[in-house]
């Protein structure tokens, strides 16, 4: 699998789309309005690199098929119709009538951890500032604030270059364990989810904590860490079956947020 993006000469990259709903099952349609906010979400908290980085979704009632985006459309360009679907060896199973295709890249990481988390529908990965700069610190993202306490595991993952390769799946499947939020150093951030809300409140919380930690080490004062007994009570209370399922309760306010800025996300 190349970087499918053809040459542009005279091909069709507007995006007058039709709608895809009536093409797809009710639930995947869901999936789909869901997966597009969430890219406008990352998009309007400036989470974003260009065209770059990927956020995905599997696809209700196919658990080898998921979405993503098309290589070469801004954030907020993402709409439920203009979503790529593809299979776990990079194909695409169905997508819209234009010639944009999907990031290798982007295939190699997600379908990895869809492939070998089966209890992760949703897989998010960022290039923020705040995201690349604690991926380079060797203390990595310490348990200094709540935000960063709701996080029982970090994972790290080496960097090996643009990870175009399929051999780097097993290390980052091997790396990622049973974790919500793995930093993959010298490159970003990437976090997974049971469901779109979710797995976008980790990354929003994810890069909250990364903004704090940068502020407060720049401030060039000694830094207070809570004991472990502390830390751990705290992520405790974060778990979904303890209090609630982070980010499920936010998500329908946040898709009215969305609705007064630009519906088009439903499209």
């Amino acid at each position: 699998m190349t970087d499918g993006i053809a040459e542009l000469r005279g091909n069709r990259y507007d995006l007058d789309l039709p709608s895809m709903r009536d093409r797809v099952s009710p639930e995947e349609w869901e999936a789909r309005v869901n997966l597009a906010a969430c890219y406008r979400l990352v998009a309007l908290w400036d989470m974003t690199d260009m065209i770059a980085n990927h956020i995905s979704v599997r696809v209700p009632g196919e658990p080898e098929h998921f979405l993503i985006n098309a290589y070469g459309l801004l954030y907020e360009e993402i709409s439920a119709s203009n979503l790529v679907k593809i299979d776990f060896e990079g194909n695409i199973v169905d997508k819209p009538d234009f010639d944009y295709g999907v990031n290798r890249a982007g295939f190699v990481i997600h379908s990895a951890v869809h492939r070998a988390r089966h209890e992760v529908d949703c897989v998010i990965h960022t290039h923020t500032p705040a995201g690349m700069a604690i991926s380079a610190m060797k203390c990595g993202l310490l348990p200094m604030t709540q935000t960063a306490m709701r996080f029982s595991t970090v994972a790290y993952h080496d960097y090996e270059g643009v990870a175009v390769d399929l051999d780097e799946q097993k290390r980052i499947v091997e790396d990622l364990g049973d974790a919500d939020l793995m930093i993959l150093r010298n490159h970003g951030l990437l976090v997974v989810g049971p469901t779109v809300p979710q797995a976008f409140s980790n990354i929003y919380r994810a890069e909250l904590a990364c903004k704090a930690q940068l502020m407060a080490m720049a401030a060039s004062t000694d830094l207070v860490l809570p004991s472990d007994a502390v830390i751990a009570k705290t992520n405790h209370l974060y778990r979904p079956e303890v209090r609630r399922p982070f980010g499920v309760l936010e998500w329908p306010a946040l898709l009215r947020k969305l609705d007064r800025i630009d519906p088009t996300y439903r499209d």
